[in-house]
């Protein structure tokens, strides 16, 4: 006969077993596909993070401007073989796109309580992760008085040492170029005089930085931690939040529903929404979206920044008609 304490013990070493068993079978693993805009070099940092976490959960990487991430990613689409199980970035446009297309998938409980509303999809299909914002950099060398507008870039004495990223390839400048042309003091008469000045414009923000920071051109229209990245490592650089504002992207995040490891995908997801990847973001020169978190050594408060409103759902609708017109002003 077995005796009544055996038996309770029985149950109680069953129970702990089922629940260890349990706990290991709820543990997200294996391969994770992340599509992404974010530079490789941050990406690297933001997966050994992410891997402590989640050491059973190999990450792999597909890195590109954000319209060569989208061609890819729709190219694949298209054909019935999407490898991304997440994607990373920096277009809102692009983004909605995606939903629109019914290919992301809801994910009602992220934990988003302390991300701003604005940055969440109202169907949870996709967070914002930062607040990356649109300026004018000038190599510091070349340029004695800074501007305070965007409108100081206009002169041809300006204008023909401007370079500024094209929305063919960067998801920042297809937002930037979309809000801009929305102002009703800027439209696409402020990128003709622009064109017609001898602005030029180059395939990123990496080629901007790089241009500006070199000496080769004296302004340029670029995302701000790339500058503010720059001028703490030395570069002779400096940025300005121009008085009428600037452009701003969040950096979505979104599974998406063709997705071979969704437990991954919401791991990933829940990473990036954490203090702990809001924390590592402000180390690589990004404004937190948290507001108890400080911004890095030497920005602005995030409540004294002033952002130009920008249509999304125009954006998208113009966004080949935009893309087609900028190109015709600045070449391809």
């Amino acid at each position: 006969m077995i005796r009544f304490r055996t038996l309770l013990a029985w149950f109680l070493a069953a129970g702990i077993a089922a629940g260890m068993a349990a706990g290991a079978v709820a543990a997200p693993s294996g391969r994770l596909m992340v599509y992404t805009s974010q530079p490789s070099d941050q990406m690297a940092k933001v997966v050994e993070a992410f891997r402590k976490a989640h050491p059973d959960i190999r990450v792999e990487l597909f890195r590109s401007g954000t319209t060569e991430v989208m061609n890819k990613l729709q190219a694949e689409l298209a054909a019935g073989r999407p490898q991304a199980d997440v994607v990373l970035i920096a277009d809102a446009v692009a983004i909605t796109q995606l939903k629109n297309d019914n290919r992301l998938l809801s994910y009602p409980d992220a934990p988003a309580s302390k991300v701003p509303a604005a940055l969440i999809d109202p169907d949870r299909t996709y967070f914002g992760t930062k607040l990356i914002t649109t300026g004018i950099v000038i190599n510091t060398n070349l340029v004695k008085t800074a501007p305070k507008s965007w409108k100081d870039l206009l002169p041809a004495s300006a204008a023909g040492k401007t370079i500024l990223a094209h929305p063919l390839y960067s998801g920042a400048a297809v937002i930037h170029i979309g809000t801009m042309v929305q102002q009703s003091e800027f439209g696409w008469r402020y990128l003709e005089t622009l064109a017609r000045g001898g602005a030029i414009a180059a395939r990123g923000n990496g080629a901007v930085i790089e241009a500006v920071a070199r000496g080769e051109k004296a302004y340029g229209v670029i995302i701000e931690y790339m500058a503010f990245n720059a001028k703490a490592k030395g570069s002779p650089v400096d940025f300005v939040f121009p008085e009428e504002g600037v452009s701003a992207i969040t950096q979505p995040v979104a599974i998406l529903k063709t997705s071979r490891n969704v437990e991954a995908a919401k791991a990933f997801v829940d990473w990036q929404l954490s203090v702990e990847a809001q924390l590592q973001s402000v180390t690589q020169g990004y404004f937190p979206i948290f507001p108890d978190i400080v911004p890095p050594k030497g920005y602005p408060p995030v409540s004294s920044l002033k952002i130009m409103p920008g249509d999304f759902a125009a954006m998208l609708a113009n966004d080949e008609s935009n893309k087609r017109r900028f190109t015709e002003l600045f070449g391809g």
